[in-house]
């Protein structure tokens, strides 16, 4: 049976492997490729590389991502920071994959996680029969990169305790993680870091501490503003999902680029042409959850309507995406609906008459 999701070194080897391929430059200690050639992989190229399309993994601001990539490349750790579903996570996958060939070693941070998680743990059974030994020994994933000298992820680190944010220091610091149990300090080999992400709308759940956060360079990742970026980056990816799972039919652009203008509206308050004010929803309307709502209207039009996506199928999966947040999201997007998309003609007054009644109180 074929996997829900590849990692990005799989998914994307043929690019991977061209590039290594023809990377002639300096390469930083550890790394699969040198910075310009990181860069390309996350970009996109224009022309074919050794007969191989490098797709653009990340469409957005290429001197956001060179500063990433220089970070990774000193001495210093990288914090992706931004509002949910701005591809922090995206991006931190990417350029992992490229930089050490694997983006699988990777902590999910959570009020659960422990330190055991970011440092190392026991196989009991082991440590009860054996006592403390190599065998016995289960390291964390950032363990590994330290030894391996790759580049491990630690996902929403605010959501994780102080005292796991406190073990994080000296290993940022020393590159060090002792065991005392065995008697062992594991030094970091070159090409070791970490990128870590937190999600700004999560800034009061654990907020972090100045000594970690000097250990840190930050980069901002920015909620897309421009109307055709965004539309590209969720056609593209909507496009993706639906050839990885074979599930769905392509929407119309039209409705796209009116599912996407709708969510740009109601984040900023405004219509694009600065006449009429919104009341924006309190969830994020992220270009994350563009996607996903045109996904599943091409899943509902193939499986449950005309095979074809129309402004029904569309405002069954908004209805979904809008429920999450309650009443008051509804009621947001309600009050959008009869003052800026009843106003508009074709496929606007369309999704108004099918959005209001999916999402009527």
């Amino acid at each position: 049976m074929p996997e829900i999701r590849l990692p990005a070194e799989r998914k994307y080897e043929r690019e991977l492997r061209a590039l290594i391929d023809s990377d002639k430059g300096p390469r930083p200690p550890g790394w699969s490729m040198t910075p310009r050639a990181v860069e390309t992989y996350v970009m996109g190229a224009k022309e074919a590389i050794d007969g191989v399309d490098i797709t653009p993994k990340y469409i957005g601001d290429r001197a956001l991502v060179q500063v990433a990539i220089a970070t990774l490349a000193s001495d210093r750790a990288l914090l992706l920071t931004g509002e949910p579903g701005t591809a922090k996570s995206w991006l931190s996958e990417h350029l992992a994959a490229a930089i050490s060939g694997t983006s699988g070693l990777i902590v999910q941070g959570t009020a659960g996680t422990s330190e055991e998680q970011i440092k190392y743990g026991w196989n009991y059974a082991l440590l009860l029969a054996e006592g403390p030994t190599q065998k016995a020994l289960v390291p964390s994933p950032i363990l590994r990169a330290m030894r391996e000298g790759k580049v491990a992820r630690l996902e929403e680190v605010t959501r994780t305790s102080s005292e796991v944010q406190d073990s994080l220091i000296s290993i940022l610091s020393e590159k060090q993680i002792a065991i005392p149990e065995l008697g062992e300090i594991v030094s970091a080999e070159r090409g070791f870091s970490i990128i870590a992400t937190a999600n700004t709308r999560d800034r009061g759940v654990n907020e972090m501490s100045a000594a970690l956060k000097r250990r840190f360079n930050f980069v901002q990742i920015p909620v897309v503003d421009d109307l055709e970026q965004e539309i590209e980056i969720v056609r593209k990816r909507e496009a993706e999902l639906r050839s990885d799972y074979e599930v769905g039919v392509a929407p119309p652009d039209e409705l796209a680029r009116v599912l996407v203008t709708m969510f740009q509206e109601l984040r900023k308050g405004l219509t694009k042409d600065g006449k009429t004010k919104v009341k924006p929803p309190q969830g994020v309307l992220s270009t994350a959850e563009a996607i996903s709502v045109l996904f599943q209207s091409g899943i509902l039009a193939q499986s449950f309507g005309s095979g074809s996506v129309t402004a029904g199928d569309l405002a069954r999966a908004l209805s979904g995406a809008l429920a999450k947040e309650g009443e008051e999201d509804a009621k947001s997007v309600r009050e959008y609906l009869e003052t800026v998309a009843k106003t508009r003609p074709g496929a606007w007054k369309e999704l108004y008459g099918a959005t209001k009644a999916a999402i009527r109180s």
